[in-house]
């Protein structure tokens, strides 16, 4: 997993940062589903749910994060 110090923003239209997606992971995940946890981390952040353009970058921090 990276550093959370390494922080760095995911989603510009929601102000989201690597470190919230972190946080929304560690909100009861089950680590078992990438695409659960993608709306789980939507629904907490609201990441992606915008322009869309931070879909891809959403999905691969949730796969990083999940199989590190």
């Amino acid at each position: 997993m990276k550093d959370v110090y390494e922080d760095r923003i995911i989603c510009n239209c929601k102000k989201v940062y690597y470190s919230d997606i972190v946080k929304a992971l560690q909100q009861g995940s089950n680590l078992s589903e990438i695409e659960e946890e993608f709306k789980r981390v939507q629904e907490i952040t609201k990441a992606s749910t915008g322009c869309g353009g931070c879909h891809d970058k959403v999905l691969d921090v949730i796969s990083e994060i999940l199989n590190p």
